[in-house]
C-alpha cells in the first residue's frame, strides 16, 4: 500500500460528477476548491443557476463519499459569493449537502486570513468613505473559509508502518511558530498579478500542504475534484503523496502539465517526470473548454468596470 519513493499522478480531463476511474473506497484525503458559483471576476455565467451548482456539489459529494476511505477527510476551501448585491450562502449550502443529505460528518472549519492590503477587485469598503452615514457599510472580504468534513467510520492508526509514520512527521517547530494549532491561518493568498490566477482562482501552495500534511500520510492518495491549474497534484508530488485530479476545462492543460514539469509525451499518455514518479492523462469525452470563454467575459466586465469608475 505505501509505496513512498514513487509518486503517481493521473490527470482526467471531464466532470468529477463521475469518477469511474476512482475504485470504491481507495483515496485517503480530499483537497479541492470548488468554482465560486458564478462569480464576477473568476466563473461568470458558468452555472445557469445557483440550484445548478448546488446539483453539481451533491453530485461530486456522492462521488467522494464512495472513493474516501472510512474515517477520511475531504477539505473544500470556499467562500460565499455576492453576485449584484445578493450574497449566495455556498458555505452552508455546502455542509448541508454533505452533511445532512450525503451522511459525512462536520469535522472542523478554518479561517483562511489573506493579508490586509489584499482587495483583488472589491472596493465596497470605499462606499461609506464617500457616504459616511449609516446603511453604507459594505466591507472588504479578506478571508476564505476551509471546511472539513469527514467520512463515517474510524482511521486505523495502528496500520500505518513505522517507516512511513516517521516519514510523514510533522514539524512541530513549523506547527507553532507557523500558528497552524488556530483556526485562523494567516497564508499569503496569489495575487492577480501572479502566473497561475490569470488562468483560474488558485488557492495559495501552503494551503494546499498544511492540510496535505496534517490529514494524510506519505504514499497515500490525496484527491482534488476540482483540480484548476494543478496546485493540489504539484504539491502532493512534492509531499511524496500520490495524486488524482479531474477539471473538466481542458483549456488548462497546458498550465497543469508547465506545472508538473511534463516536456515529453508518449503515445499512451503516460508521462516520466522522475526517476520513478508517472503521469496519467485521460481525456474523456465530457470535457470542455471553458476558460477562452469565461476570460474574454471577465475582460468585458472588467472594461465596463472601468468606464464606471
Amino acid at each position: 500500500m505505501w509505496v513512498w519513493n514513487m509518486v503517481e499522478i493521473k490527470i482526467v480531463f471531464g466532470s468529477s460528477e463521475n469518477m469511474e476511474e476512482i475504485p470504491d473506497n481507495s483515496v485517503h484525503l480530499v483537497v479541492t476548491s470548488p468554482p465560486y458559483y458564478n462569480a464576477p471576476f473568476d466563473f461568470p455565467g458558468l452555472f445557469s443557476s445557483y440550484e445548478e451548482y448546488l446539483n453539481l456539489l451533491r453530485k461530486v459529494g456522492k462521488e467522494l463519499m464512495r472513493v474516501l476511505q472510512p474515517g477520511r477527510y475531504a477539505c473544500f476551501v470556499t467562500q460565499d459569493v455576492r453576485i449584484e448585491g445578493k450574497l449566495y450562502p455556498i458555505v452552508s449550502d455546502l455542509i448541508h449537502i454533505m452533511v445532512h443529505e450525503l451522511g459525512f460528518e462536520y469535522q472542523d472549519k478554518i479561517i483562511w486570513r489573506k493579508p490586509e492590503g489584499y482587495i483583488r477587485i472589491s472596493r465596497r469598503s470605499g462606499v461609506l468613505i464617500q457616504h459616511p452615514y449609516p446603511m453604507y457599510y459594505y466591507p472588504d472580504n479578506i478571508y476564505e473559509e476551509v471546511v472539513i468534513f469527514k467520512k463515517p467510520g474510524k482511521f486505523d492508526r495502528s496500520a500505518v508502518p513505522p517507516e512511513i509514520r516517521e516519514k510523514s512527521k510533522i514539524s512541530i517547530s513549523k506547527f507553532q511558530a507557523e500558528k497552524w494549532y488556530l483556526s485562523v491561518w494567516d497564508i499569503k493568498n496569489v495575487l492577480p498579478h501572479e502566473k497561475w490566477s490569470k488562468y483560474t482562482a488558485p488557492f495559495p501552495e501552503e494551503l494546499a500542504e498544511r492540510l496535505i500534511r496534517l490529514y494524510s500520510y506519505v504514499g497515500e492518495t490525496v484527491l482534488d475534484p476540482f483540480l484548476g491549474s494543478g496546485t493540489t497534484c504539484v504539491v502532493s508530488r512534492k509531499l511524496h503523496r500520490n495524486c488524482i485530479g479531474y477539471e473538466i476545462d481542458l483549456e488548462l492543460r497546458e498550465i497543469i502539465e508547465e506545472r508538473l514539469g511534463l516536456t515529453t509525451k508518449s503515445l499512451t499518455n503516460f508521462i516520466k517526470t522522475g526517476e520513478e514518479d508517472r503521469v496519467e492523462i485521460l481525456v474523456r469525452p465530457d470535457a470542455k473548454t471553458l476558460r477562452r470563454k469565461l476570460r474574454e467575459e471577465i475582460n468585458r466586465k472588467l472594461e465596463n468596470k472601468g468606464r464606471k469608475s
